[in-house]
């Protein structure tokens, strides 16, 4: 089923607490492609930590998807940022003081809204390692991986920069990004999921890098230079979002966490549609045109796979249930305002909606079988 296994990618895109979709689309696909290889892997955001869980593992891949599940299912808030009310009012004072005081650093700087101490030690315990990520090299060695990138934002000049580590150098420039060939560790990790402001910024080199999805306006850029050919893409935005008709009615002022949660999509989801959309366009163009010396592109086959609910609103469901300071200062926000709780759903680390996650996740594979078999097929060439 995967007959040249070199061209093949799996695209992991972010969305905080809602990437645990992703594993249950992986517990469905090794379910039914146990053989299955993925040897280009790419992620951003919190598909960032998925990536490198995948790339890094030298078990067979169902048993690495399941080690990865039962990492998930095991993950609680206060395993990726300090809840306790002296954590975060002493972050908030901070804050404060900065706004107030013109820019006299009269107490040591914030560099994030929460504390994530405790993200950087629930991902060393899980990858054994507080540094490099040396699993990636020996299965680059033993040609089971070809390549990984992690893609962060150099807060530095603006750009954004995908961390290759691969078997074979490959460089790529464009406006605004660029590849850096490098050993792939924790930090690069931590740097691609960094929220912006809510999440501290990760130090790589001498400049701070931030979350991946910021400025990467093609997600699907790092697998297509990294040689795939054909492509797996798990998002994490409803499938059902679809243009709707204008309000008939006015309605109230919108709260801040919805409108926190447009904003954390558009960073991490909405470039990830536009990119499929064009690569569906280069395709039908090349359907007309096939010759690659003519049009200088070759077809790539991609499956972009988004999730058949809503997990936005089912987070909504867990809200109670969150730790009493951190669930008083969201509700500040407005999380019981709104029905779009995607600002809600990227810090829902609850076991219950995790796991809901990746029943969900897992039924959708289940139910895309047959097109992840078309995907996997082997290309037939008739000959005359």
């Amino acid at each position: 089923m995967n007959p040249d296994p070199g061209s093949l990618a799996l695209v992991l895109a972010g969305g905080g607490a809602r990437a645990a979709y992703q594993v249950g689309f992986l517990r469905s696909l090794t379910r039914h492609f146990p053989d299955i290889q993925l040897p280009i892997v790419t992620g951003v955001s919190a598909g960032a930590i998925n990536a490198a869980h995948l790339a890094n593992s030298r078990d067979p891949l169902p048993v690495t998807v399941q080690r990865l599940t039962e990492l998930w299912e095991g993950i609680t808030i206060d395993q990726v940022f300090r809840t306790d009310l002296p954590a975060l009012a002493f972050t908030m004072v901070r804050w404060a003081v900065r706004l107030v005081s013109g820019g006299v650093n009269l107490s040591p700087p914030a560099r994030g809204l929460v504390d994530t101490g405790p993200l950087r030690h629930f991902l060393e315990k899980a990858l054994a390692t507080k540094g490099l990520l040396s699993g990636i090299e020996e299965n680059i060695r033993t040609g089971r991986l070809s390549a990984v990138s992690l893609t962060t934002t150099n807060y530095t000049n603006g750009e954004s920069n995908s961390w290759i580590q691969s078997a074979v150098p490959s460089a790529w420039e464009r406006p605004g990004r660029r590849s850096v060939t490098t050993r792939l560790g924790i930090d690069h990790i931590m740097a691609s999921c960094a929220l912006p402001l809510f999440f501290p910024a990760a130090r790589i080199g001498n400049d701070w890098h931030g979350d991946g999805g910021v400025r990467l306006t093609a997600p699907l850029s790092p697998a297509l230079h990294l040689g795939a050919r054909r492509v797996i893409a798990i998002s994490t935005q409803y499938a059902g979002n679809r243009p709707g008709a204008m309000s008939q009615e006015p309605h109230d002022y919108p709260a801040p966490a919805t409108i926190i949660g447009l904003l954390l999509d558009s960073i991490f989801l909405d470039m990830l549609d536009y990119d499929a959309l064009t690569i569906d366009r280069i395709n039908a163009l090349l359907e007309t045109r096939p010759s690659p010396q003519e049009t200088g592109f070759t077809p790539v086959k991609l499956l972009l796979v988004r999730p058949s609910q809503d997990l936005g609103v089912i987070a909504n469901e867990f809200e109670s249930e969150l730790p009493r300071t951190f669930r008083f200062a969201t509700r500040g926000l407005g999380t019981r305002e709104t029905r779009r709780a995607d600002m809600l759903a990227t810090v829902m680390f609850h076991p219950g909606y995790i796991r809901r996650m990746i029943e969900i996740g897992e039924q959708d594979g289940d139910l895309r079988r047959d097109e992840l078999a078309q995907l996997l097929a082997p290309d037939h060439v008739e000959k005359t």
